[in-house]
């Protein structure tokens, strides 16, 4: 009899164990605040303010989120924003996607690489965390990615959300313009980045 018990009370404690290590830890809480930080595509230029993808994502998590995307923003321009933006203390999680600005104006690649590491350590001292959106250069011969994003992610390791822009800029159907989403477009970002969150944890 001992034996049966000592069997079963094993296989209670396997289950218990099991179960604990397969249940998801979200990271953000019910008050915690989503930065989306970014130049134009993030305030979605080319589409109504409800259709830009920090609106529809809201939606999709629940969560606040601020639109902090400025048209025409340079990393060199966000990097000044972002001391302000980070005082809120509500903020969990930076969204982040600079750099197309930079590649238009042709400003060094080098550059855009130290911005948006200093963006990075800005968050992280303030134990903030950090999803990077890559940015595709686009140019006469299409959509070439830029290395520069993995480079960066492997080197403060942090997520790295690659190849989404590069889908949907090379795609006329999800396009306002040359280089900005549409309406479908960006419910397109939206709808990634919530299943980005979700495999992560972020959200549910």
């Amino acid at each position: 009899m001992l034996k049966y018990l000592t069997i079963l009370l094993i296989i209670v404690l396997l289950f218990i164990s099991f179960k604990k290590e397969n249940e998801q830890v979200i990271k953000l809480n019910a008050d915690d605040t989503i930065l989306a930080f970014g130049d134009s595509i993030t305030y979605g230029f080319g589409a109504d303010s409800h259709e830009s993808y920090p609106y529809i994502l809201s939606q999709l998590t629940n969560k606040n989120i601020i639109n902090a995307g400025m048209n025409g923003d340079t990393s060199a321009e966000g990097l000044q924003r972002l001391p302000a933006l980070l005082k809120d203390g509500s903020i969990k999680l930076v969204l982040l996607c600079f750099g197309g600005n930079d590649i238009i104006q042709k400003q060094p690649l080098s550059e855009l690489k130290s911005n948006l590491k200093k963006m990075m350590h800005m968050a992280k001292a303030k134990d903030i965390n950090v999803v990077l959106i890559s940015v595709p250069n686009v140019s006469l011969f299409g959509l070439d990615p830029q290395d520069l994003y993995d480079e960066i992610a492997d080197e403060e390791d942090i997520e790295l959300i690659e190849g989404l822009l590069s889908h949907v800029l090379g795609r006329s159907s999800l396009k306002s313009d040359y280089i900005h989403p549409n309406s479908k477009g960006y419910r397109y970002i939206a709808d990634e980045i919530y299943e980005h969150l979700k495999s992560e944890h972020w959200v549910q």
